[in-house]
């Protein structure tokens, strides 16, 4: 029993559990404000973008990962677990044992709308190219950061597509910020791993640009975001402020150099917080845009 529930909590630590909401969110709330249902894809796609999708996506990272997250000092909690290599054969097999019935329910439950396989199909093939051996996309500098941004931005597409929405440039544009937003979250989060990176020979957007040119890459890419959504329709628009706090936030670290890259964690974590406060005020955001109509 004692094997077991470690196993179980290592699981659960691999999940990230404070970052299940910003998979599950996106895919939850574009869905039911577009087609005003709680039907069983409403169900079935929340619970897999919560957790099945995510023990896959952080699991699998976390094996691959694990000789770097040794040397890592934020590893070994809710930023990501340090899992034994007794348990990395039961993290894998766990993870595809929960996705794949969860895949199988989406694919049927898409059945008419086709689009919704391939974006499923991305959505998956971005979280395995991430991290797996052969393919590693986070050690291919830029492309880490569109895969990540990929991994957040699919669940919103798959909803749309699941949902047969017709899409508009106002939802385009949003689309395009929130691919900024991701990218830029990215970027600024492998900042603080550039020491453990560099010292176990693992490249990222932040190895190769140095931690300011990558802080400010980060920077350009929320400030794109939010212009981006100035062009979407009122209300919509509204959420362009949206991008402000983690503008503030990442401004002291302008011109931080690799050596002290890793005290970019502290804003790392405030951003834990942030995403939670902003995801308020974006709920309601979409609340008001139902109200004027936006999703009808």
């Amino acid at each position: 029993m004692s094997e077991r529930n470690s196993l179980v909590r290592a699981l659960l630590v691999a999940s990230r559990p404070l970052s299940w909401i910003n998979t599950a969110y996106p895919f939850a709330a574009i869905y039911f404000l577009t087609t005003g249902r709680i039907d069983i894809a409403l169900i079935v796609g929340t619970i897999f973008f919560l957790v099945p999708y995510n023990l896959a996506m952080y699991g699998i990272n976390d094996v691959f990962d694990y000789e770097s997250d040794l040397a890592n000092p934020r590893k070994g909690g809710v930023e990501g677990a340090k899992l034994p290599p007794r348990l990395h054969r039961a993290t894998l097999l766990s993870a595809t044992l929960l996705v794949v019935p969860f895949v199988i329910a989406l694919v049927i439950l898409g059945a008419e709308h086709p689009n919704s396989w391939l974006i499923l199909a991305v959505s998956l093939f971005a979280v395995v190219a991430y991290s797996v051996r052969g393919l590693r996309f986070k050690e291919i500098p830029v492309l880490d950061s569109i895969t990540s941004s990929t991994h957040f931005v699919t669940p919103a597409l798959y909803a749309l597509a699941l949902a047969d929405t017709t899409i508009t440039p106002g939802i385009v544009v949003t689309m395009l910020a929130f691919f900024c937003w991701g990218m830029a979250s990215h970027a600024f989060g492998a900042v603080q791993d550039i020491v453990p990176d560099r010292e176990a020979g693992i490249g990222s957007i932040a190895t190769v640009l140095g931690a300011s040119t990558t802080v400010r890459f980060a920077l350009a890419l929320w400030i794109t975001a939010g212009i981006l959504m100035l062009f979407a329709p009122w209300p919509a628009n509204l959420a362009a402020i949206a991008v402000l706090p983690y503008i503030v936030s990442v401004a002291p670290y302008l011109n931080v150099d690799d050596a002290h890259s890793g005290t970019a964690n502290r804003a790392w974590r405030r951003f834990l917080a942030i995403n939670y406060a902003v995801g308020f005020v974006i709920t309601l955001l979409l609340i008001l845009c139902a109200t004027e109509g936006l999703f009808s």
